[in-house]
């Protein structure tokens, strides 16, 4: 989702606020920022891998979560709340009402909007946390996906059309083509019109 206008508040003023809003907000370090809706083929590709995960995951004891849920990473200097497009937990201890703090996969989808703040601010904040071991981008106009897998450092595995993608943090995998069943790349072509 794309950022709009720009709050300062407490974390528990925007917790309760939260409780209250039609708007969704993240909060990072005292500064909430306004989310925005977002194009159908972002919302496919959330609505196809939220089905693939929890239909894999069934059964044990990890959820997916979509982009309802917000994450938070609270450290010694930070403390911010998000809202991935979609994250697994799987830490029986993660059983705060409106949020979860140990995500082991966090999933976004990029858009014009979002990207930069995406590859940048997000993943920031996302690698200080301990739990995470997978952060992945999946592009929404074309078929690519990047995983950055926690080792040493943050190792990254990009995959496109006609390959399939490993959710190593949760053993998983599907055809590239599975994530965007159902989008349409490119302008839709205009019937002819007759005379």
């Amino acid at each position: 989702m794309a950022l709009a206008e720009k709050l300062h508040l407490s974390v528990a003023d925007y917790l309760q606020g939260e409780l209250l809003s039609d708007i969704k907000y993240e909060y990072i370090n005292g500064e909430v920022y306004a989310m925005v809706g977002v194009k159908r083929a972002h919302d496919t590709v959330a609505t196809n891998l939220i089905a693939f995960l929890h239909s894999h995951l069934r059964g044990t004891p990890c959820r997916v979560h979509s982009g309802e849920m917000k994450v938070r990473v609270q450290t010694a200097s930070d403390d911010c709340f998000f809202y991935p497009d979609l994250h697994v937990t799987c830490a029986a201890a993660d059983t705060a009402e409106h949020y979860n703090s140990r995500p082991k996969l966090i999933v976004e989808i990029l858009s014009d909007a979002t990207e930069r703040y995406d590859r940048a601010e997000k993943f920031h904040h996302y690698r200080k946390l301990e739990s995470l071991e997978e952060y992945v981008l999946v592009a929404q106009d074309t078929q690519r996906v990047e995983c950055y897998r926690r080792s040493e450092q943050w190792d990254l595995q990009l995959y496109q059309a006609g390959e399939q993608v490993r959710f190593e943090s949760v053993g998983f995998e599907l055809p590239v083509k599975e994530i965007y069943e159902g989008v349409e790349f490119g302008e839709p072509v205009s019937p002819a019109v007759s005379t």
